[in-house]
């Protein structure tokens, strides 16, 4: 009689450290997905708003009515708006203060900008290491329970006379499973990382620009 050999028998008559491998396999591919789409709606949503900011930025327009305009946003700034946000508010603050050097003011901007920088390079970054993480060590994981199991079909044949393919086969077979998951689980998540990744760079890198060239507006204006 032939052995049933459908992914759904293998893994239901899979050893119970092979199946628990399959399940943190599946339970890692479902949380990369989730990552994986919640990341490309935050790095277009990103994406979008520096554009739109750029555009009210360089149209030429009051700095201190786009200043009020955002402080009385329901929104919290976000993204180049958060630093733009920092920077002139601390340029307004140290202003108002008597016997402030005019050098001072972008310096002081500058230092507020940068903090803000960090804050959306970690909120960029977020889970990107998990990708990663998963990336790497699925295939691993994987291996894992195919050597379990590929180690307990030939402990079994020690126990028969007369060793045959087909009764090694189905051991073999879900055994290979779990290599293929993890496989499945760290190919999606190695490609997304390398997308976001990059998309993440060079969006930080937009951001340090336009910080730099939002200093020297201040600087500019300090001199007035």
């Amino acid at each position: 009689m032939s052995a049933d050999l459908s992914f759904i028998h293998l893994i239901a008559n899979a050893s119970v450290l092979v199946q628990l491998v399959m399940a943190l396999l599946v339970g890692l591919s479902v949380a990369s997905w989730f990552i994986i789409f919640q990341k490309r709606k935050v790095m277009n949503s990103a994406l979008a708003a520096a554009q739109q900011f750029e555009g009210r930025f360089w149209s030429g327009g009051d700095l201190s009515q786009l200043y009020r305009e955002l402080s009385t946003s329901q929104d919290t700034p976000r993204g180049m708006e958060s630093i733009f946000h920092a920077g002139f508010k601390e340029f307004v603050r140290l202003r108002q203060q008597p016997d402030v050097e005019k050098r001072a003011l972008a310096e002081g901007a500058q230092r507020a900008m940068r903090v803000a920088l960090n804050r959306e390079t970690d909120h960029l970054e977020m889970h990107l290491p998990f990708l990663a993480t998963v990336g790497s060590t699925s295939p691993y994981v994987g291996l894992f329970g195919t050597v379990w199991g590929i180690m307990n079909s030939f402990r079994a044949l020690a126990n028969v006379n007369q060793a045959t393919l087909a009764m090694v086969a189905p051991g073999i077979a879900e055994a290979l499973i779990a290599t293929a998951m993890g496989l499945f689980a760290a190919i999606p998540a190695v490609i997304a990382y390398n997308r976001y990744n990059t998309h993440t760079d060079r969006l930080i890198n937009r951001y340090d620009n336009f910080l730099e060239e939002f200093v020297s507006v201040l600087q500019r204006q300090a001199h007035h």
